[in-house]
């Protein structure tokens, strides 16, 4: 291959990955600002709210990405029979798709439902669990459009047709802002239902995204040619069995890895509501910010997926790199803003002149330190683990992620946080660590993939 062709296909490559990467990211980013826009009206209700919301918010995010990651097995399948040219193929995956939408969130709904006992026996506060509990019974009614959104909006990228996915989510973010203030500080006539008020505009956003994701698969020009909630009635085994081989994975990784943060949290609130309220500071930003690289990885499996439908290796290595790349330069800009503007970030959601707030300011500032670095290698091993998923490999990497995540991170902050002294930074220090090896072991494991396979 010439230098010219070379360069030419890497300018189509980038071009390609652009278009699909920006309206995922971009609704990425948009539907995690609802949490941090949470955050900053949980924090404005005062320190505890902000603690037992925070702790909420992200026990209910852990188990609705779990399982959605589940049905998110469905992207690498459309968008290698996409690139085969398997129209009917296509069909019998979406509509299957939707019936394991279905059979995924209905225990974990039941799951979320009975969540305040394991809380306590993991030593949170009886008041903060209370609290808790208040918005979880409310927000579960919101699992289900989770699930069947991530699987529609999978469907679609697989397509390449994810554009609509940005106004979407835009647009269920933006009232689930104004729902949040109307509810939960008591506006326009509405009653002040402070926790339940955010978990119930929630709830109704997810719930209007859905709708809108369905309307547009059946309206759209092309999208509705493959009639996936046509004969629903009929279950295909196979094909949920083979969405589950390459979901179950997925959704197995996204526990190990939202889980470590989740139990990172609840290690948080033992060592006291304060370290636990500077640790949702940082966890919400990061969060937003994270949400990039997240829809880069769903273009990354996209991308590698069609490539890997047409047998071309020499795309599928493009494909991968241009993802891996883009995360890594993203998020080193990322890094420099928080290193740069710490006080103000951290301003976004306190007042940080109030001598009351010294202590938390003082928590929160070294934690988002650590963070600031740890964004870096955490885009890289997202978007490498994406690429992985384009290969269907989605097993050998739960594995990887089980040694990284829990075996070192977790092991190693525990000890840093509580034996050596470092509280919250502690934690952060140890999963930290755990990204940083697992960035290493998905790098390595797709280089792997695509030698053997040249071979």
């Amino acid at each position: 291959m010439s230098l010219t062709s070379l360069k030419s296909n890497l300018k189509t490559e980038i071009r390609e990955f652009i278009q699909l990467a920006v309206p995922l990211a971009t609704a990425q980013v948009a539907q995690s600002i609802t949490g941090f826009v949470d955050t900053v009206m949980m924090g404005r209700l005062g320190q505890e709210a902000l603690a037992a919301g925070g702790l909420a918010s992200l026990t209910f995010l852990v188990l609705s990405y779990t399982a959605s990651g589940v049905v998110m097995g469905i992207s690498p399948l459309v968008a290698k029979a996409h690139g085969e040219g398997n129209k009917k193929r296509v069909s019998a995956l979406g509509q299957q798709g939707l019936w394991l939408s279905l059979l995924i969130a209905l225990p974990t709904m039941f799951l979320i439902r009975h969540i305040d006992g394991f809380m306590l026996k993991f030593g949170q506060a009886v008041n903060i669990v209370n609290l808790a509990k208040s918005y979880l019974d409310i927000i579960l009614w919101g699992l289900f459009p989770v699930v069947g959104f991530a699987m529609l909006r999978s469907f679609v990228s697989g397509l390449s047709q994810a554009r609509a996915v940005m106004a979407i989510v835009i647009g269920g973010t933006l009232f689930n802002i104004t729902g949040n203030y109307t509810l939960g500080y008591g506006r326009f006539g509405f009653p002040r239902m402070e926790l339940a008020g955010l978990a119930l505009s929630s709830a109704l956003a997810q719930w209007l995204m859905f709708l809108a994701l369905v309307i547009y698969v059946l309206k759209h020009k092309r999208l509705k040619n493959y009639q996936i909630f046509q004969n629903l009635h009929r279950i295909k085994l196979t094909i949920i069995r083979e969405l589950l081989w390459i979901g179950a994975p997925i959704g197995i990784a996204t526990a190990l890895e939202s889980g470590l943060f989740a139990v990172i949290t609840y290690l948080m609130g033992i060592l006291g509501t304060d370290v636990l309220a500077a640790h949702q500071i940082v966890l919400q930003t990061t969060m937003v910010i994270y949400m990039v690289p997240l829809g880069m990885s769903f273009a990354a499996t996209v991308r590698v997926g069609q490539w890997l439908g047409q047998k071309n290796f020499e795309g599928i290595l493009r494909a991968g790199y241009v993802s891996i790349s883009s995360a890594a330069i993203f998020m080193t800009l990322m890094a420099i803003v928080l290193l740069t503007h710490s006080q103000q970030v951290i301003g976004l959601f306190l007042d940080i002149n109030n001598p009351e707030n010294a202590k938390l300011l003082a928590l929160a500032t070294p934690i988002l330190t650590v963070a600031a670095f740890a964004q870096i290698l955490d885009g890289v091993q997202k978007t490498t683990y994406g690429a992985l998923q384009g290969l269907q490999d989605t097993r050998v990497p739960v594995i990887l992620s089980l040694i990284s995540f829990w075996g070192i991170g977790l092991t190693g902050g525990y000890i840093l946080g509580f034996h050596l002294g470092f509280g919250g930074t502690g934690l952060w220090l140890g999963q930290s660590i755990g990204v940083a090896i697992s960035a290493g072991c998905f790098i390595w494991r797709f280089r792997k993939l695509l030698s053997k396979n040249k071979t």
